[in-house]
């Protein structure tokens, strides 16, 4: 899994506000997956009223042991009627869906019960695909029928960004939507190969709620 480094875990204390990096899964030959927290996010969560994470309360400790299986039982369940439409929207490779670490990083873990989600920094391999959103859309609150499925946007890396040097704006002609999120920005510094990025799927109300993108390399 050359395309997956590490994953961030991110928390936010409400969805529409910043994300937070507050730890790091690692994977390596001897270990297996290494959990820790990362401090100076932890610290800034905390003044949000964050405390830790289920399972892992000393935020001072790097884990080692049932990393995995805690993280793992925020995936969805292979008995569920609807995993074939789950696996198809994140375009997961089926041959590689007992890899708790390949999915936490291709599906984010997202649940609707909190503000947790798994962010992959993905390294530019060849026919490297994910998926990831739009961010900022609360903010930009543009009418729905702008921006449509299977629409190609084009992006600006923003090095002079000051809140995070690696982000990448997203545009459909002229009009500025948001950012690529966090973390999945990271790979678009990492090559100067072009990505392709195309409307992958719209949650709306009168405006954009959610837009997920399909990445391309």
């Amino acid at each position: 899994m050359k395309a997956i480094g590490n994953i961030q875990l991110i928390w936010r204390p409400a969805k529409g506000l910043s994300r937070i990096p507050i730890g790091t899964l690692k994977k390596n030959e001897t270990d297996g997956v290494r959990f820790n927290y990362n401090l100076n996010g932890i610290n800034a969560a905390q003044e949000l009223g964050f405390i830790h994470y289920e399972g892992f309360p000393d935020v001072k400790k790097a884990y080692t042991d049932n990393v995995l299986q805690t993280f793992g039982q925020r995936l969805l369940k292979t008995e569920r009627t609807d995993f074939k439409e789950f696996y198809d929207f994140w375009n997961v490779d089926l041959s590689k869906v007992k890899s708790k670490f390949y999915m936490l990083a291709f599906t984010q873990g997202l649940l609707p019960t909190d503000n947790f989600e798994f962010l992959a920094d993905f390294n530019p391999v060849k026919n490297l695909t994910f998926i990831t959103e739009i961010t900022n859309l609360n903010e930009s609150k543009i009418i729905s029928n702008i921006i449509s499925k299977g629409d190609v946007l084009r992006y600006e890396l923003e090095p002079e960004n000051k809140f995070d040097k690696n982000a990448v704006k997203v545009f459909k002609n002229d009009l500025y939507p948001g950012h690529i999120k966090l973390i999945h920005c990271n790979v678009f510094h990492k090559t100067k190969k072009i990505f392709k990025i195309q409307v992958h799927g719209i949650e709306k109300n009168g405006v954009l709620k959610r837009v997920f993108l399909k990445i391309s390399l």
